[in-house]
């Protein structure tokens, strides 16, 4: 049956897509992925590589989501991207969309859903959740992402130094997602909004990959070495 599944593929290790996932990806006819630009692989779609089945002949469409900042430009790019996706669909085709993480946290999903529902009011789609990477990276490090009473931020850049100092003011744990480059200007911060010496710290990039590398520390322990340069990183910093 013609329809549209939004899949969460998780983190990036392959063993944590959900077997509901597995079987989504499996019986469809065309995969769509994103990328960043022509040249550059989908994230998403090598988290799933090892469990397509070549000899299905499945199509594979790369769809480009520029790494920009500019709305109209964003805008853009989720308008055509959501026009390719309905228009496979209505050819009678079954399509998957693969997203790193959860489509509903910080995806691009959210505004093409949003798009498609408006546009084609009568389009089967459906979503498979993934896990994401504060659960996988808290399992790793043994950390509680909150416990009790205990308030949780997430914050997915830290463009606005300003309002993540305000933010860390009422929270017993922070969370922060995706442009690890900018996780060098965090540190000052957070010590000026009050977590002590003491805080559990731990970065990490690469997740689920070959690559991977956790850290763990103390807030007090960080120096002023560069934490990471990778876009797809995660930090937690917790009072203890």
């Amino acid at each position: 049956m013609a329809g549209l599944i939004g899949i969460g593929v998780g983190p990036g290790d392959v063993e944590l897509l959900t077997v509901k996932a597995v079987k989504a990806i499996q019986n469809a006819d065309i995969i769509m992925c994103p990328a960043s630009n022509e040249n550059r692989p989908s994230i998403a779609l090598s988290v799933v590589s090892p469990i397509i089945d070549k000899s299905l002949n499945q199509e594979i469409i790369k769809l480009i989501f520029p790494m920009t900042k500019d709305k109209d430009i964003l805008e853009a790019s989720w308008k055509k991207n959501a026009k390719i996706m309905a228009e496979t669909v209505l050819k009678g085709k079954n399509v998957v969309y693969l997203t790193v993480g959860d489509p509903y946290l910080y995806s691009t999903w959210i505004y093409m859903h949003r798009d498609l529902k408006e546009n084609y009011p009568s389009m089967d789609i459906s979503v498979v959740p993934g896990i994401v990477s504060i659960f996988s990276f808290a399992s790793k490090v043994g950390i509680s992402v909150a416990e009790g009473a205990e308030k949780v931020a997430i914050i997915p850049s830290c463009y606005d130094l300003s309002s993540v100092k305000e933010i860390a003011k009422h929270s017993e744990s922070m969370i922060f997602l995706k442009d690890g480059r900018y996780f060098d200007k965090v540190i000052e911060v957070l010590k000026e909004s009050g977590f002590p010496d003491n805080s559990l710290f731990a970065i990490g990039q690469d997740l689920g990959t070959e690559n991977e590398i956790i850290r763990t520390m103390t807030l007090g322990e960080v120096n002023n070495e560069s934490l990471t340069t990778k876009y797809f990183s995660i930090l937690v910093v917790k009072r203890v």
